[in-house]
């Protein structure tokens, strides 16, 4: 008797429990829809008339504040100060600087981060040259923070060998970068990823022929050198010893080598730099390697009217954003990037409207790479193809970025059937081709994880190389597998070993073109999902415990750039990209009705502005971690939407579904 009535009880307390589901379910399904449409609508305002997207990508103060050395290289100061030309933008840099002084008068390099030592350095010396007064309240707090952090000594060697070309750091303690790397047998300079390259060609031609340039009478950094701190190359372990002889040997031969070999090695830089700004928007078409050509065109003599000149000078400018109050460069261009994200997420809703779609495909396909780049070194077989981040940039066609391109055109449909599928097949074989011995996919190259180049001194930007990770691989596994290659297929069955070998004991995936953990994981869980392997399971269970352990109270994700300096998850109030992210990947991992899952959910609608937008201050994108963060201004517009589609069709579900889940959950 008594077991009868329990299980009647408990029969009619599972049919509360499924009925509750059920309008749980159906009001978060509508609110998701109504919050879709207008989220939609607000990313469709933004589409370009030529079919493409492109949100600002913002960075720190270090650009603004490089701009004004290089004016000051470019317009050198006669015997009665400094007046050049660009004078006025000059002071609006300043002005640009000074409005994102920290408290503590440093500068940071992400939003809410601490003040960076290269970072203030860089700002200190950009506003007194900008005519700010040293003794100003602002200056005076600058400095004093410069010093607490160790002085104009703790910048890393890019600062310090800018600063050595006007005579404001010892040329003798700065690494030497000669342009006989060009001429190195064995394609050392391939070793190096893709954006080292394109910054220490141009760079070693400036260190090479720059001479020291003037700065205006009595300027000088003494001030904020720390005292008793050495100037010498730090010795971070046994190897410097090795690269530190080498960076000696280097400068003897900078001083009293062959001129004839010196001269040719100019001469292949030279060409090496010219031949690589053929077909893109500046070379590398990235800020730190396109002001670099300009002061190495300038270091080799070349007038002031000469056509490379001034196109190098144009494609630099096209970065700044002067307008009114703002003045601030990007980094770059993400139109490619933007477009393909933008157009996957509303092709996934399944309510975009066709033309729009249409013309987005129509511009990315004329967009394919179809010449070799530095990839084709150690591919050179590889037909070419993929897709650049920025509008040209064909030397550098980039993995995630023509992975992306691939789930966009799932959706968005060109005027030319044919020619788009040849493009396609084309697309997905050079994805193919360019894995990595380990498994895993990078940014630009194959296999370019030669170690020992971390060794060097001017390896402290963090970025000399280009490994495998996680994040790309996530996406690359999505993208082919959603373009019908199975578990089965060699290449997808290494990529699914490199995620599962890569994962963190605490179930999470390093993230590194994302901050940090969180976005890492999101792809990875992604990419697992799609391939379909079997015995992946456990790994897509483990990164959803690991998010739900995460979450913020407020229901969303957030995640600090200190993760990368920690080597570990700090937290950080919640954003809508990271919201999104998390989201993805629990959603990915089936926890459908996991409470937190409806937390997020409800985060985002409830945090999404009248104009269907949402607010986004953190840098959650990264350039090179420890070193330089970005902010996607249109994150916090693609990523919720393609996470509130993915949560809808989840929500979807049929009844015996929300049975089992809500009797999972009570248990």
């Amino acid at each position: 008797m008594d077991s009868v009535w329990f299980e009647n009880v408990n029969r009619r307390v599972t049919r509360r429990t499924v009925s509750v589901a059920a309008a749980t379910r159906q009001s978060l399904a509508q609110a998701c829809t109504q919050s879709l449409a207008r989220a939609s609508e607000a990313l469709l305002d933004l589409q370009k008339p030529e079919g493409y997207w492109c949100g600002d990508l913002l960075a720190d103060t270090t650009l603004e504040s490089d701009y004004i050395l290089l004016q000051l290289w470019l317009y050198p100061p006669d015997s009665t100060g400094w007046n050049p030309p660009t004078l006025e933008r000059v002071r609006k840099a300043a002005r640009s600087i000074l409005r994102r002084q920290l408290p503590d008068g440093g500068f940071d390099i992400y939003p809410g981060g601490p003040a960076d030592p290269s970072a203030s350095v860089k700002a200190y010396a950009a506003l007194k040259l900008a005519g700010i007064d040293p003794e100003s309240a602002e200056m005076r707090r600058l400095r004093e923070c410069i010093l607490r952090l160790g002085g104009v000594q703790a910048a890393n060697s890019y600062v310090k060998i800018n600063l050595s070309l006007f005579g404001l750091y010892p040329r003798e303690h700065v690494p030497t970068i000669p342009p006989e790397l060009v001429l190195l047998p064995g394609g050392v300079l391939y070793e190096m990823s893709s954006w080292t390259r394109a910054i220490v060609v141009p760079l070693s031609i400036v260190q090479a022929r720059g001479g020291t340039r003037p700065v205006p009478p009595g300027f000088h950094l003494h001030e904020i050198v720390a005292p008793g701190r050495s100037f010498r190359l730090p010795r971070r372990d046994k190897l410097s010893f090795l690269f530190l002889g080498i960076d000696r040997g280097l400068k003897i031969w900078q001083d009293r080598g062959n001129a004839r070999v010196k001269s040719a090695a100019i001469r292949a830089a030279e060409k090496w730099m010219l031949d690589h700004t053929r077909y893109s928007e500046g070379l590398g078409a990235i800020y730190p390697s396109m002001m670099y050509l300009i002061m190495a065109l300038d270091a080799l003599g070349y007038p002031r009217d000469h056509p490379d000149l001034i196109e190098a000078i144009r494609q630099f400018e096209a970065l700044l954003t002067d307008r009114g109050d703002e003045f601030y460069f990007q980094p770059c261009f993400s139109p490619v990037w933007d477009t393909a994200y933008a157009a996957f997420a509303l092709g996934e809703t399944g309510q975009a409207p066709p033309e729009r779609l249409r013309r987005a495909a129509d511009w990315l396909i004329a967009r394919e790479v179809r010449r070799k780049g530095d990839w084709s070194v150690k591919r050179p077989d590889l037909e070419p193809s993929g897709w650049a981040f920025e509008f040209a940039n064909e030397h550098y066609p980039d993995i995630d970025d023509t992975a992306m391109v691939l789930l966009a055109l799932l959706h968005a449909k060109g005027s030319d059937p044919e020619a788009q599928a040849r493009c396609e097949r084309r697309a997905v074989n050079w994805l193919i081709g360019m894995q990595s011995k380990d498994g895993g996919w990078a940014a630009f190259d194959v296999d370019n994880d030669w170690q020992l180049l971390n060794k060097v001194p001017f390896a402290d930007h963090n970025a000399m190389l280009d490994p495998t990770c996680p994040d790309i691989t996530g996406r690359v596994l999505e993208s082919l597998c959603r373009r019908g290659l199975v578990h089965s297929h060699p290449t997808i069955r290494r990529g699914v070993e490199y995620l599962l070998n890569t994962q963190e004991r605490n179930g999470s995936w390093y993230g590194r073109w994302g901050v940090d953990y969180i976005y890492g994981a999101f792809l990875a869980m992604r990419g697992l999902k799609y391939s379909g392997a079997p015995g992946v399971q456990e790994a897509v269970r483990r990164g959803a415990r690991w998010l739900a352990a995460v979450q913020n109270p407020d229901g969303g994700w957030g995640e600090s750039c200190a993760s990368y300096a920690e080597d570990r998850f700090v937290p950080a109030p919640s954003t809508p990209s990271q919201t999104a992210w998390a989201l993805l990947g629990l959603l990915a991992a089936g926890e459908s009705y996991y409470d937190g899952v409806r937390r997020g959910i409800e985060y985002l609608i409830e945090t999404q502005q009248p104009d269907g937008t949402w607010k986004e201050d953190l840098a959650t994108g990264t350039g090179f971690p420890n070193v330089f963060y970005l902010r996607y201004t249109l994150y916090s517009r693609y990523f919720p939407i393609l996470a509130l589609t993915m949560a809808r069709r989840a929500l979807g579900q049929n009844e015996a579904t929300v049975l089992h889940a809500a009797s999972g959950l009570a248990s």
